[in-house]
């Protein structure tokens, strides 16, 4: 079981069209992944559209293969007025077992938006 902190926010198989030109789990797959997650978490939280306004420290301490399952943890590091930073962290499992590895990490930032696409305060949303 990983340490991971944070709420599990994907559960996705690896499948061959997410591969790079070496047989492995492309890195630009592992991030879109972890920026889903994140985006999800924080809707949830709000409520409203988000969307990312920049994503920095990723590192890729492990690998994966096809037909692994990617687990995604996300947690919510900052609140501001109208953003939020969200850690990330996936987890690896070959499918045949139980043992987990970390194989990527990164963290986003996120404005929430009201339905006409204009950043909307976070304490609003959260109270509508």
């Amino acid at each position: 079981m990983p340490s991971a902190a944070g709420d599990l926010v994907i559960r996705v198989t690896a499948m061959p069209t997410d591969l790079n030109p070496y047989g492995g789990v492309f890195g630009g797959w592992l991030m879109s992944q972890l920026a889903l997650g994140a985006a999800s978490l924080v809707t949830r939280r709000t409520g409203l559209k988000a969307v990312v306004v920049g994503a920095t420290d990723f590192s890729f301490p492990g690998a994966m293969q096809v037909g692994d399952e990617l687990n995604v943890y996300a947690e919510v590091t900052r609140t501001g007025r109208t953003s939020m930073t969200v850690v990330t962290r996936g987890f690896g499992r070959a499918r045949a077992s139980e043992d987990e590895v970390e194989v990527a990490n990164g963290t986003f930032t996120f404005v929430v938006l009201d339905a006409s696409d204009r950043p909307v305060p976070i304490s609003e949303a959260q109270a509508a």
